[in-house]
């Protein structure tokens, strides 16, 4: 019917089988933004929110989301990670946040470092929107990945 690795011959949805994969080192990194206003930016930056440590609490969120992307994205397949980090880069205009993801396995991490940055995103409008309810949340993209059957691709 298509090229599509998660639709059987039928169409129908299906988690890919990776069981006959070898076992590679994996990693993927993605990166996304948040705009503000500069009153936002400033307050985030400053450590001045008042829900707390704005950043501190969205690179978690973002590691936690990681870990639990097989939960939210139907048909990715469980993984044990064996990195995920978050850089979160403010400035006078908002926040961009860089995800880092890798595991020895069957199949890749991208999707677990787009969670993580969307969530860590997600976070941070969460903490900040009693400032700013226009924050903007975009441009969230792969721009790297490495291993697996496919190789190696940067954007």
């Amino acid at each position: 019917m298509s090229n599509l690795t998660h639709l059987d011959e039928a169409g129908a949805a299906h988690m890919v089988d990776v069981g006959g994969k070898a076992v590679t080192a994996r990693e993927a990194v993605a990166a996304g933004r948040i705009e503000m206003s500069a009153e936002a930016a400033a307050a985030i930056a400053q450590g001045l929110v008042e829900k707390g440590d704005v950043l501190a609490v969205a690179r978690v969120a973002g590691i936690m989301a990681a870990k639990k992307t097989s939960d939210l994205i139907p048909l990715c397949h469980p993984l044990p990670l064996t990195k995920v980090s978050i850089e979160l880069q403010p400035d006078e205009t908002g926040v961009t946040a860089t995800a880092t993801a890798a595991t020895d396995g069957k199949t890749g991490v991208e999707m677990e470092a787009l969670t993580a940055v969307s969530t860590a995103l997600l976070t941070i409008y969460d903490m900040a929107k009693a400032i700013d309810k226009g924050m903007i949340i975009g441009d969230i993209r792969l721009l790297s990945k490495t291993g697996g059957k496919s190789g190696d691709w940067k954007a």
